[in-house]
């Protein structure tokens, strides 16, 4: 083809277009690129903040627009490298966590925007605006009451109700307040030796609650509240049982999990065996319905004799099964028991206290409380050095009569109230209706006591005073039993607690948000929403020794989708081939004597039953539907759905 001038001005032309074109482009994605970069340039913090570690900055190194620098408040300096595509940032080899494999911040996005990062296991969150620093003791103590040691023999359950509510408006970093609930030890106020060994995290660590330790030494704990360790956020309070078997040296709250631990525990360290076969027990927690702000929720646990006595070795151990039992709208009856021998195991190499675990001994629960532990809060001080601080809204529920209701209907139970009766019943007898406490030889309601509501703040624990003036526990009858709650002192207040103070003296005090001056810069600060999301998981095969999959499930694995944005993944298990039980070498009689027992408790404690005593007043809370199961058919009676793992939802 012959080329003329014309032609190849042509080309020529066409070809400027094309390279003007991709210059262009150069230049539109540069630009793009660096307007993602603007994005995640400032400042983030890893809350509590623990150290200088845990504040830096993202900058951009040397005015440099091709390399980011991570620079924390230790002085300590690494590059990164930003993969949009993958939504990561690489570190370089001078990042002094590269070698242990830690080599990328993972960025978290929220409605386009970015949030923060997570590194290794911690979450870095964005501070967006100019702010105070975000500190984690804004408040600490509790609203509790005093509940009087029953009369003898009443030590083998107790059942109470509590207020659900959500305190806050979002879930929130940092945060940690249990909503009412209670605590029980093992009976030993007549034993006057040291309960824990040395080597456990009480003896060693608690010299206070020497010398005996009886309140350190073994407890069942939770209940319903909001944790540091929460891995999917909800404004609306989860349910977690807990406790600890060894002085605090672990804490079980799931049959799979530990308490804020997203590792499952190890054989020999689970504690907790599932008995419900309709409802599912999430490690983050069991999780209710939208909508549930002010309605109750029944607890019970009851000493039942679900496994018989064991002389040993390797150590004798009670019949104890101490069994959650749950009432709600949607579910009623037993949920899960701990294995006796998870208390008798810290015998083995310490004789002292043998026979006396939570296997072996009535149980005490002498108080309710809100416990509040981990708080964030802002300070600052105005142009005359007041000092004012600011914590997150907390807001009540509140009735016509001005009564916040935290705890209900508290009741004891001695063993004629269904001890005796499962006893009679794994050797052949009827079983038992299910519902415990039917007169006075088999439950005792206390007549239970206020106390002044104790809470303090900041690192000196400066006191908070003046509340009574805003607030104050109260306990008022209904019918035949007494409540424990709130009164609002002012009703302008509508159930929401003080948000700022001030320092008088060696107190804190509170104030109004009209009288703290804008010098301070308290009012227009946002505490950091909660971002972790880490995934529950089993132990890796390498770790496990197979008690998860030896003899394993029978049926699944199925998901379920729940409310607080988490993805949950579980399995069909026969009873006793569930994974808290296959390191205890159980003889074959023994699984089959337990399994019979459990399917006649699934043929006759069908979840719609009474069980605890029903409220005096208050409607049911109702729990999330999703974890809500009709067992499959051929697997009614007998099986057990165990949760896998928990994640984020991919939708």
């Amino acid at each position: 083809m012959q080329v003329t001038e014309d032609s190849t001005a042509s080309s020529k032309t066409l070809q400027d277009n094309q390279n003007y074109l991709e210059a262009s482009n150069l230049h539109y994605l540069s630009k793009m690129t660096a307007q993602k970069t603007d994005d995640i340039l400032g400042t983030y913090r890893r809350l509590p903040v623990e150290n200088p570690w845990h504040i830096g900055t993202i900058s951009y190194k040397n005015d440099s627009e091709k390399v980011l620098q991570w620079t924390n408040k230790a002085g300590v300096s690494w590059d990164i490298f930003a993969d949009f595509d993958q939504n990561i940032l690489k570190t370089g080899d001078d990042n002094p966590y590269f070698d242990s494999g830690l080599r990328e911040f993972k960025l978290k996005n929220r409605g386009g925007e970015v949030t923060g990062f997570t590194f290794g296991s911690d979450f870095f969150s964005r501070q967006y605006f100019e702010s105070l620093s975000q500190s984690s003791e804004g408040l600490k103590g509790y609203i509790s009451m005093h509940v009087p040691s029953p009369p003898e023999g009443f030590g083998y359950g107790v059942s109470f109700y509590s207020s659900i509510w959500s305190l806050i408006d979002t879930p929130l970093t940092s945060f940690q307040i249990g909503l009412p609930s209670t605590w029980i030890i093992p009976d030993n106020r007549d034993f006057t030796k040291p309960l824990c060994p040395p080597g456990t995290i009480a003896r060693d660590n608690w010299p206070e609650r020497g010398p005996y330790y009886r309140d350190v030494f073994q407890t069942i704990e939770g209940g319903l509240g909001y944790w540091v360790s929460t891995q999917f956020g909800s404004a609306r309070p989860k349910y977690r049982m807990n406790g600890t078997p060894n002085g605090y040296n672990h804490e079980i709250s799931s049959p799979g999990w530990g308490f804020g631990k997203v590792k499952a525990l190890s054989g020999e360290k689970v504690g907790i065996a599932q008995l419900t076969n309709c409802l599912l027990i999430p490690p983050d927690g069991i999780i209710f319905r939208d909508g549930s702000d002010g309605n109750i929720l029944g607890t019970a646990w009851m000493a039942l004799p679900v496994t018989p006595k064991k002389e040993g070795p390797p150590a004798p151990t009670g019949d104890m099964c101490w069994t959650l039992f749950l009432n709600s709208s949607s579910f009623k009856g037993a949920v899960a028991f701990w294995i006796p021998e998870t208390w008798s195991r810290l015998s083995r190499e310490y004789d002292t206290i043998i026979g006396r675990g939570l296997d072996n001994r009535p149980g005490v629960m002498n108080s309710g409380a809100m416990e509040i532990n981990t708080v964030p809060y802002f300070d600052s001080e105005d142009a005359m050095g007041n000092k004012y601080t600011r914590i997150p809204r907390f807001k009540f529920p509140v009735n016509q009569d001005g009564i916040t209701t935290l705890m209900q209907d508290v009741t004891m139970y001695s063993k004629e109230s269904i001890y005796q009766q499962v006893k009679a019943w794994a050797k052949g007898a009827q079983p038992p209706k299910g519902s415990f406490g039917i007169d006075d030889k088999s439950l005792w309601k206390p007549v239970i006591k206020s106390n002044a509501i104790s809470l303090k703040q900041g690192p000196k624990n400066l006191p908070l005073l003046e509340l009574d003036k805003i607030l104050r526990t109260t306990i008022f009858r209904t019918n035949e039993s007494h409540s424990f709650g709130l009164e609002w002192i002012d009703e302008n207040t509508g159930g929401l607690f003080p948000e700022y103070f001030k320092q008088e003296g060696e107190a804190m005090v509170p104030v109004s948000v009209d009288e703290v001056p804008e010098e301070t810069k308290l009012v227009p600060q946002k505490f950091m929403t909660y971002e972790s999301n880490h995934a529950y998981l089993p132990p890796h095969p390498q770790e496990q020794n197979d008690h998860w999959s030896v003899p394993g499930p029978c049926l699944g694995p199925f998901k379920a989708m729940l409310s607080d944005s988490s993805e949950v993944t579980y399995s069909w298990y026969r009873f006793v081939d569930q994974p808290a039980f296959q390191h205890l070498n159980w003889s074959q009689s023994e699984k089959k004597d337990l399994q019979k027992l459990v399917e006649e408790m699934h043929a006759k404690w069908t979840p719609e039953k009474e069980y605890i005593p029903p409220p005096e007043s208050g409607r049911l809370v109702e729990i999330d539907p999703a974890l809500i199961l009709k067992p499959p058919k051929g697997l009614e009676i007998g099986y057990v759905p165990i949760v896998l793992k928990q994640m984020a939802s991919k939708c």
